[in-house]
Protein backbone atom coordinates (compact mmCIF):
# COMPACT_ATOMS: atom_id res chain seq x y z
CA UNK A 1 0.00 0.00 0.00
CA UNK A 2 1.54 3.33 -0.91
CA UNK A 3 -0.43 6.92 -0.88
CA UNK A 4 2.01 9.06 -2.59
CA UNK A 5 0.41 11.61 -4.29
CA UNK A 6 2.94 14.23 -5.36
CA UNK A 7 6.11 16.98 -4.36
CA UNK A 8 5.87 20.10 -3.90
CA UNK A 9 8.27 22.67 -3.09
CA UNK A 10 9.29 23.67 0.30
CA UNK A 11 9.66 27.35 -0.72
CA UNK A 12 7.23 28.27 -3.68
CA UNK A 13 4.87 25.60 -2.96
CA UNK A 14 5.00 24.34 -6.80
CA UNK A 15 3.62 20.72 -7.10
CA UNK A 16 5.15 18.67 -9.39
CA UNK A 17 3.83 15.10 -10.77
CA UNK A 18 5.41 11.61 -8.41
CA UNK A 19 7.07 9.07 -10.81
CA UNK A 20 9.72 11.45 -13.02
CA UNK A 21 13.22 12.39 -11.60
CA UNK A 22 13.54 15.54 -10.16
CA UNK A 23 15.81 16.95 -7.85
CA UNK A 24 15.41 20.60 -6.68
CA UNK A 25 12.96 22.90 -7.76
CA UNK A 26 12.80 25.43 -10.57
CA UNK A 27 12.92 27.93 -8.10
CA UNK A 28 15.89 25.94 -6.02
CA UNK A 29 14.02 24.88 -3.44
CA UNK A 30 14.14 21.31 -1.89
CA UNK A 31 11.29 18.86 -2.96
CA UNK A 32 9.04 17.42 -0.38
CA UNK A 33 6.80 13.87 -1.09
CA UNK A 34 3.27 14.69 -0.17
CA UNK A 35 0.29 11.77 0.28
CA UNK A 36 -2.74 11.32 0.80
CA UNK A 37 -3.29 11.57 3.88
CA UNK A 38 -7.17 11.29 4.61
CA UNK A 39 -7.00 8.14 2.34
CA UNK A 40 -4.57 6.82 4.54
CA UNK A 41 -5.92 7.68 7.67
CA UNK A 42 -9.29 5.88 6.81
CA UNK A 43 -6.98 2.98 5.62
CA UNK A 44 -3.89 2.69 7.99
CA UNK A 45 -4.81 2.61 11.43
CA UNK A 46 -1.57 2.74 14.05
CA UNK A 47 -2.01 -0.25 15.92
CA UNK A 48 -1.47 -2.06 12.61
CA UNK A 49 1.82 -0.75 12.40
CA UNK A 50 3.01 -3.39 14.79
CA UNK A 51 2.24 -6.20 12.33
CA UNK A 52 5.06 -4.66 9.87
CA UNK A 53 8.56 -5.89 9.74
CA UNK A 54 11.08 -5.00 12.61
CA UNK A 55 12.64 -2.37 10.20
CA UNK A 56 11.58 1.11 9.11
CA UNK A 57 9.38 -0.37 6.46
CA UNK A 58 7.00 -0.83 9.00
CA UNK A 59 6.00 2.72 7.51
CA UNK A 60 5.67 2.00 4.27
CA UNK A 61 2.57 3.12 3.57
CA UNK A 62 3.72 6.46 4.49
CA UNK A 63 6.86 6.35 2.33
CA UNK A 64 7.58 6.66 -1.19
CA UNK A 65 8.75 3.58 -3.11
CA UNK A 66 7.04 0.56 -4.13
CA UNK A 67 7.13 -2.37 -2.29
CA UNK A 68 8.98 -4.30 -5.09
CA UNK A 69 11.44 -1.69 -5.46
CA UNK A 70 12.83 -1.66 -1.62
CA UNK A 71 16.19 -1.85 -1.10
CA UNK A 72 16.47 -2.91 2.58
CA UNK A 73 19.53 -3.97 4.73
CA UNK A 74 17.71 -4.23 8.07
CA UNK A 75 17.45 -0.37 9.14
CA UNK A 76 15.74 1.45 11.64
CA UNK A 77 13.65 0.37 14.84
CA UNK A 78 16.69 1.25 16.76
CA UNK A 79 16.75 1.14 20.51
CA UNK A 80 14.84 3.82 22.77
CA UNK A 81 17.33 3.70 26.13
CA UNK A 82 16.73 4.95 29.44
CA UNK A 83 19.70 6.68 30.42
CA UNK A 84 19.36 6.70 34.87
CA UNK A 85 22.52 7.52 36.26
CA UNK A 86 23.23 10.47 33.00
CA UNK A 87 20.33 11.31 33.80
CA UNK A 88 21.26 11.81 37.71
CA UNK A 89 24.44 13.02 37.03
CA UNK A 90 23.03 16.12 34.51
CA UNK A 91 19.52 16.52 36.61
CA UNK A 92 17.18 14.61 34.21
CA UNK A 93 14.82 12.95 35.71
CA UNK A 94 13.59 11.32 32.49
CA UNK A 95 16.33 11.38 30.19
CA UNK A 96 16.63 8.87 27.00
CA UNK A 97 19.14 7.94 24.22
CA UNK A 98 17.70 6.97 20.39
CA UNK A 99 21.14 5.10 19.66
CA UNK A 100 21.22 5.35 15.55
CA UNK A 101 24.78 4.12 15.61
CA UNK A 102 23.22 0.58 15.56
CA UNK A 103 22.09 1.02 11.64
CA UNK A 104 23.49 -1.11 8.84
CA UNK A 105 26.80 1.16 8.54
CA UNK A 106 26.43 2.29 11.95
CA UNK A 107 24.84 5.48 11.27
CA UNK A 108 21.39 6.84 10.99
CA UNK A 109 22.37 7.65 7.37
CA UNK A 110 21.29 4.09 6.35
CA UNK A 111 17.76 5.08 6.52
CA UNK A 112 17.56 7.95 4.62
CA UNK A 113 19.80 6.40 1.82
CA UNK A 114 17.62 2.86 1.67
CA UNK A 115 14.73 5.33 0.62
CA UNK A 116 16.32 7.09 -1.58
CA UNK A 117 18.21 4.14 -3.12
CA UNK A 118 15.23 2.48 -3.53
CA UNK A 119 13.80 5.41 -5.47
CA UNK A 120 16.59 5.24 -7.93
CA UNK A 121 15.78 1.77 -8.62
CA UNK A 122 12.08 2.27 -8.79
CA UNK A 123 12.63 5.48 -11.45
CA UNK A 124 15.60 3.68 -13.08
CA UNK A 125 18.77 5.25 -12.12
CA UNK A 126 21.92 3.60 -12.75
CA UNK A 127 24.36 5.99 -11.49
CA UNK A 128 24.30 8.03 -8.20
CA UNK A 129 26.72 10.36 -6.51
CA UNK A 130 27.03 11.96 -3.24
CA UNK A 131 29.22 14.73 -1.38
CA UNK A 132 29.92 13.29 2.12
CA UNK A 133 31.13 14.16 5.03
CA UNK A 134 31.41 10.04 5.82
CA UNK A 135 28.79 8.61 6.87
CA UNK A 136 26.44 9.15 4.08
CA UNK A 137 28.93 7.97 2.12
CA UNK A 138 29.48 5.09 3.72
CA UNK A 139 25.58 4.30 3.74
CA UNK A 140 25.31 5.47 0.03
CA UNK A 141 27.91 2.86 -0.53
CA UNK A 142 26.29 -0.06 0.80
CA UNK A 143 22.91 0.65 -0.63
CA UNK A 144 24.29 1.06 -4.21
CA UNK A 145 25.83 -1.94 -3.74
CA UNK A 146 22.60 -3.80 -2.78
CA UNK A 147 20.77 -2.52 -5.53
CA UNK A 148 23.50 -2.95 -8.22
CA UNK A 149 24.11 0.49 -9.01
CA UNK A 150 27.04 2.60 -9.75
CA UNK A 151 27.84 4.95 -7.08
CA UNK A 152 30.80 7.97 -6.91
CA UNK A 153 31.85 9.37 -3.74
CA UNK A 154 33.32 12.45 -2.58
CA UNK A 155 34.58 12.94 0.75
CA UNK A 156 36.90 15.35 2.30
CA UNK A 157 40.20 13.76 2.30
CA UNK A 158 41.01 14.17 6.48
CA UNK A 159 37.60 12.04 6.87
CA UNK A 160 37.49 9.25 9.60
CA UNK A 161 39.19 6.14 7.99
CA UNK A 162 35.92 3.97 8.92
CA UNK A 163 34.10 5.58 6.15
CA UNK A 164 36.36 5.48 3.45
CA UNK A 165 37.32 1.64 4.20
CA UNK A 166 33.64 1.32 3.64
CA UNK A 167 33.36 2.76 0.66
CA UNK A 168 35.72 1.23 -1.06
CA UNK A 169 34.83 -2.47 0.07
CA UNK A 170 31.24 -1.86 -1.20
CA UNK A 171 33.23 -1.34 -4.70
CA UNK A 172 32.08 2.70 -4.50
CA UNK A 173 34.48 4.75 -7.08
CA UNK A 174 36.26 7.23 -4.23
CA UNK A 175 37.64 10.61 -4.46
CA UNK A 176 38.78 12.23 -1.72
CA UNK A 177 39.02 16.11 -1.71
CA UNK A 178 41.30 18.73 -0.10
CA UNK A 179 38.53 20.81 1.35
CA UNK A 180 34.80 20.66 3.04
CA UNK A 181 31.65 18.81 1.50
CA UNK A 182 31.05 22.06 0.19
CA UNK A 183 33.81 21.47 -2.01
CA UNK A 184 33.05 17.81 -2.60
CA UNK A 185 29.37 19.32 -3.68
CA UNK A 186 30.69 21.27 -6.49
CA UNK A 187 32.64 18.17 -7.85
CA UNK A 188 29.25 16.18 -7.63
CA UNK A 189 27.07 19.47 -9.51
CA UNK A 190 29.62 19.47 -12.11
CA UNK A 191 29.60 15.78 -12.96
CA UNK A 192 26.29 15.58 -13.06
CA UNK A 193 26.00 17.29 -16.15
CA UNK A 194 29.14 15.79 -17.77
CA UNK A 195 28.97 12.18 -16.33
CA UNK A 196 24.80 11.84 -15.97
CA UNK A 197 25.06 11.17 -12.33
CA UNK A 198 22.18 11.69 -10.06
CA UNK A 199 22.77 13.93 -7.14
CA UNK A 200 21.97 12.05 -3.73
CA UNK A 201 23.08 15.68 -2.31
CA UNK A 202 20.91 15.97 1.34
CA UNK A 203 17.79 17.81 0.17
CA UNK A 204 18.95 17.81 -3.40
CA UNK A 205 16.67 14.67 -3.89
CA UNK A 206 13.02 14.35 -2.39
CA UNK A 207 13.24 11.05 -0.88
CA UNK A 208 16.37 10.60 1.79
CA UNK A 209 14.31 12.87 3.95
CA UNK A 210 11.82 10.48 3.97
CA UNK A 211 13.67 7.65 4.92
CA UNK A 212 15.20 10.17 8.07
CA UNK A 213 11.64 11.29 9.14
CA UNK A 214 10.99 7.28 10.17
CA UNK A 215 12.94 8.56 13.42
CA UNK A 216 9.95 10.45 13.68
CA UNK A 217 7.26 7.91 13.61
CA UNK A 218 9.51 5.04 15.40
CA UNK A 219 9.88 7.51 18.93
CA UNK A 220 6.27 7.89 18.91
CA UNK A 221 5.58 4.40 18.52
CA UNK A 222 7.97 3.42 21.32
CA UNK A 223 6.77 6.04 23.42
CA UNK A 224 2.93 5.23 23.31
CA UNK A 225 2.43 7.98 20.89
CA UNK A 226 2.95 10.07 23.30
CA UNK A 227 6.09 12.61 22.13
CA UNK A 228 8.99 13.41 24.51
CA UNK A 229 9.17 17.66 25.98
CA UNK A 230 12.59 18.01 24.25
CA UNK A 231 14.60 16.75 21.32
CA UNK A 232 18.46 16.94 20.92
CA UNK A 233 19.99 16.65 17.42
CA UNK A 234 22.85 16.85 16.13
CA UNK A 235 22.58 19.50 13.20
CA UNK A 236 25.01 19.39 10.31
CA UNK A 237 22.82 19.23 7.13
CA UNK A 238 19.60 18.92 9.85
CA UNK A 239 17.43 16.90 7.88
CA UNK A 240 16.77 14.54 11.14
CA UNK A 241 14.92 17.52 12.58
CA UNK A 242 13.42 18.65 9.30
CA UNK A 243 11.76 14.54 8.84
CA UNK A 244 10.85 14.24 12.39
CA UNK A 245 8.74 17.35 11.96
CA UNK A 246 7.30 16.44 8.50
CA UNK A 247 6.41 13.04 10.33
CA UNK A 248 5.02 14.86 13.44
CA UNK A 249 2.97 16.66 10.87
CA UNK A 250 1.90 13.60 9.01
CA UNK A 251 0.87 11.19 12.66
CA UNK A 252 -1.17 14.44 13.58
CA UNK A 253 -3.04 14.68 10.24
CA UNK A 254 -3.48 10.18 10.65
CA UNK A 255 -5.05 10.99 13.90
CA UNK A 256 -2.30 9.16 15.75
CA UNK A 257 -1.09 11.61 17.92
CA UNK A 258 -1.97 15.32 18.99
CA UNK A 259 -0.99 18.97 18.32
CA UNK A 260 1.84 19.12 21.21
CA UNK A 261 5.30 19.13 19.93
CA UNK A 262 8.91 18.24 21.46
CA UNK A 263 10.63 21.99 21.46
CA UNK A 264 13.29 20.46 18.96
CA UNK A 265 16.82 22.01 20.03
CA UNK A 266 19.62 22.33 16.94
CA UNK A 267 23.04 21.06 18.75
CA UNK A 268 25.93 22.15 16.57
CA UNK A 269 29.98 22.83 17.47
CA UNK A 270 31.78 26.04 18.24
CA UNK A 271 33.71 25.26 14.99
CA UNK A 272 31.06 25.24 12.44
CA UNK A 273 27.61 26.94 13.73
CA UNK A 274 25.75 28.72 11.01
CA UNK A 275 22.92 27.72 12.12
CA UNK A 276 23.03 28.85 15.66
CA UNK A 277 23.86 32.46 14.69
CA UNK A 278 21.20 32.41 12.43
CA UNK A 279 18.57 31.70 14.90
CA UNK A 280 20.00 33.69 17.60
CA UNK A 281 19.84 36.38 14.99
CA UNK A 282 16.39 36.16 14.13
CA UNK A 283 17.24 35.12 10.56
CA UNK A 284 15.05 33.17 8.19
CA UNK A 285 18.40 31.55 6.31
CA UNK A 286 22.54 30.96 7.82
CA UNK A 287 25.40 32.09 6.58
CA UNK A 288 28.28 30.18 5.01
CA UNK A 289 30.19 29.65 8.35
CA UNK A 290 34.09 30.17 6.79
CA UNK A 291 36.92 28.00 8.26
CA UNK A 292 34.55 25.11 9.40
CA UNK A 293 36.44 22.62 11.81
CA UNK A 294 35.60 20.09 14.07
CA UNK A 295 36.59 16.37 15.38
CA UNK A 296 32.35 15.93 14.57
CA UNK A 297 33.16 15.13 10.75
CA UNK A 298 29.13 14.88 10.39
CA UNK A 299 28.93 18.95 11.94
CA UNK A 300 31.29 19.90 9.80
CA UNK A 301 28.82 21.59 7.12
CA UNK A 302 29.17 25.20 6.69
CA UNK A 303 25.61 26.14 5.61
CA UNK A 304 23.03 23.75 5.57
CA UNK A 305 20.51 23.79 1.73
CA UNK A 306 17.77 23.27 4.25
CA UNK A 307 18.91 26.01 6.87
CA UNK A 308 15.22 27.58 6.56
CA UNK A 309 13.30 24.12 6.93
CA UNK A 310 15.43 23.39 10.64
CA UNK A 311 14.93 27.19 11.86
CA UNK A 312 11.58 26.90 11.38
CA UNK A 313 10.75 23.76 13.04
CA UNK A 314 13.17 25.35 16.02
CA UNK A 315 11.40 28.53 16.25
CA UNK A 316 7.59 26.38 15.91
CA UNK A 317 8.21 24.44 18.68
CA UNK A 318 9.86 26.54 21.43
CA UNK A 319 12.95 25.19 20.71
CA UNK A 320 16.50 26.50 20.92
CA UNK A 321 19.92 26.15 19.14
CA UNK A 322 23.03 26.05 20.73
CA UNK A 323 26.79 24.85 20.32
CA UNK A 324 29.54 23.14 21.88
CA UNK A 325 33.14 22.89 21.92
CA UNK A 326 35.16 19.81 20.35
CA UNK A 327 36.38 19.48 24.41
CA UNK A 328 33.01 19.44 25.15
CA UNK A 329 31.26 16.84 23.39
CA UNK A 330 34.86 14.63 23.64
CA UNK A 331 34.35 14.54 27.47
CA UNK A 332 30.39 14.45 27.47
CA UNK A 333 31.13 11.01 25.07
CA UNK A 334 33.65 9.06 27.21
CA UNK A 335 31.24 10.21 30.50
CA UNK A 336 28.39 8.78 28.62
CA UNK A 337 30.11 5.62 28.01
CA UNK A 338 31.35 5.09 31.19
CA UNK A 339 27.65 6.27 33.09
CA UNK A 340 25.54 3.89 30.75
CA UNK A 341 28.03 1.50 28.59
CA UNK A 342 27.48 3.33 25.22
CA UNK A 343 30.03 4.88 23.22
CA UNK A 344 28.47 7.08 20.98
CA UNK A 345 29.40 9.25 18.01
CA UNK A 346 31.33 12.98 18.63
CA UNK A 347 27.85 13.93 17.13
CA UNK A 348 25.29 12.49 19.65
CA UNK A 349 27.88 13.25 22.34
CA UNK A 350 27.75 16.88 21.47
CA UNK A 351 23.90 16.34 22.45
CA UNK A 352 25.08 15.48 25.91
CA UNK A 353 26.85 18.34 26.62
CA UNK A 354 24.37 20.66 25.24
CA UNK A 355 21.60 18.94 27.74
CA UNK A 356 23.61 20.03 30.89
CA UNK A 357 24.36 23.44 29.42
CA UNK A 358 20.21 23.83 29.10
CA UNK A 359 19.81 22.31 32.14
CA UNK A 360 21.84 24.72 33.87
CA UNK A 361 20.41 27.45 32.67
CA UNK A 362 17.11 26.79 33.12
CA UNK A 363 16.01 26.47 29.68
CA UNK A 364 14.90 22.49 30.21
CA UNK A 365 13.21 21.46 34.03
CA UNK A 366 14.54 18.41 35.32
CA UNK A 367 11.29 16.97 35.29
CA UNK A 368 10.94 17.10 31.55
CA UNK A 369 10.99 13.84 29.07
CA UNK A 370 13.80 14.32 27.03
CA UNK A 371 15.18 12.41 24.16
CA UNK A 372 19.16 12.53 22.92
CA UNK A 373 19.58 11.34 19.53
CA UNK A 374 22.79 9.28 18.65
CA UNK A 375 23.45 9.32 15.06
CA UNK A 376 26.19 7.05 14.91
CA UNK A 377 28.29 4.59 16.85
CA UNK A 378 31.74 5.30 18.46
CA UNK A 379 33.56 2.75 16.66
CA UNK A 380 33.67 4.87 13.66
CA UNK A 381 35.13 7.77 15.21
CA UNK A 382 38.35 6.65 16.83
CA UNK A 383 40.62 8.63 15.20
CA UNK A 384 38.53 11.67 17.63
CA UNK A 385 38.78 9.77 20.84
CA UNK A 386 42.18 8.18 20.58
CA UNK A 387 43.43 12.21 21.44
CA UNK A 388 42.08 11.03 24.91
CA UNK A 389 43.55 7.71 24.72
CA UNK A 390 46.66 7.44 23.22
CA UNK A 391 48.48 4.04 22.94
CA UNK A 392 51.99 3.57 21.17
CA UNK A 393 54.06 0.19 21.12
CA UNK A 394 56.80 -0.38 18.42
CA UNK A 395 56.65 -4.09 18.44
CA UNK A 396 53.08 -4.54 17.30
CA UNK A 397 53.43 -1.68 14.31
CA UNK A 398 53.58 -4.62 11.92
CA UNK A 399 50.76 -6.49 13.18
CA UNK A 400 48.00 -6.37 11.26
CA UNK A 401 44.66 -4.57 13.03
CA UNK A 402 47.03 -4.75 16.40
CA UNK A 403 46.27 -8.75 16.93
CA UNK A 404 48.48 -11.01 18.56
CA UNK A 405 49.86 -12.98 15.90
CA UNK A 406 53.11 -14.76 15.11
CA UNK A 407 56.13 -12.67 13.16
Amino acid sequence: MNNLTHLECSLCRKTYQAGNIYNLCDCGGPLLVRYDLEKARKTWRRDQVSQGPDSMWRYAPMLPPRAESIVSLGEGMTPLVRTPRLGARVGAADLWVKDEGLNPTGSFKARGLSCAVSMAVELGIKKVAIPSAGNAASAMAAYAAAAGIESHIFMPQDVPQSNYIECKAFGSKVTLVDGLISDCAKIVNAGVKIEGWFDVSTLKEPYRIEGKKTMGYELAEQMGWKLPDAIFYPTGGGVGIIGMWKAFEEMEALGWIGSRRPKMIAVQVEGCQPVVRAFEKGEQRSQFWDNAHTVASGLRVPKPLGDFLILEAVRNSGGTAIAVSDQELIDAGIQLASDEGMFVAPEGAACVSALEKLLSSGFLKKSEKIVIYNTGAGLKYLEAYSTRFPRSSSAEQDKLGGLITPR
